[in-house]
């Protein structure tokens, strides 16, 4: 498996393979978070095209695309994230362009999924660690509570630094509904 980054996906074979496959693996949590998680095609096409956002594609030898992923220290570039926040909060890593965003990981379900995965993170973790840099990324309850995703974010990516990270929770929010059983 090779792991390829690009500034923008122009073919249309290839563009059409990373929607399906984003699809694939997206669609199903869109009825399992408040938040939607899916983008439309017209914004996927977007980030697919805007060149401040490296994708990272997993490739495998007979050219199939088995991972797509999405990142950028171009926080401007990500509209569901405040850049604002990530100024305040570290300002000098956010004056250097040293805050990385994980937009999505994406795998396809067959078995070189796992490997992909486990292959774009540590293609992503070497350019902001390489930099002493920070990496944030957003988990929905259900990812995190079902499919135990910062868990595997924090082994995956302690294993590669020799556990020599920190890794914390930043933010956090809440979807409440208020339901009015009867009439009042």
């Amino acid at each position: 498996m090779l792991v390829k980054v690009l500034d923008q996906i122009t073919d249309d074979r290839l563009l059409e393979a990373a929607w399906n496959l984003y699809l694939e693996a997206f669609e199903d949590l869109n009825a399992r978070a408040a938040q939607r998680h899916l983008m439309y095609r017209p914004e996927f096409n977007e980030v697919m095209q805007d060149t401040r956002i490296d994708k990272y594609l997993a490739m495998e030898a007979d050219g199939t695309l088995s991972g797509i992923a999405c990142y950028t220290n171009y926080l401007e570039a990500i509209p569901l994230i405040a850049p604002a926040y990530f100024e305040r909060n570290w300002p000098e890593h956010f004056a250097a362009r040293r805050i990385w965003y994980i937009v999505f990981v994406a795998t396809s379900q067959h078995a070189q999924g796992n490997d992909a995965f486990a292959q774009i993170v540590e293609q992503m973790y070497l350019v902001a660690a390489t930099q002493n840099g920070l990496v944030g990324l957003d988990i929905c309850s259900y990812n995190d509570e079902v499919r135990r995703m910062s868990k595997i974010f924090r082994l995956m990516v302690g294993r590669l630094c020799n556990n020599n990270m920190r890794f914390s929770r930043v933010d956090q929010q809440s979807f409440w509904m208020y339901e009015f059983p009867t009439a009042a």
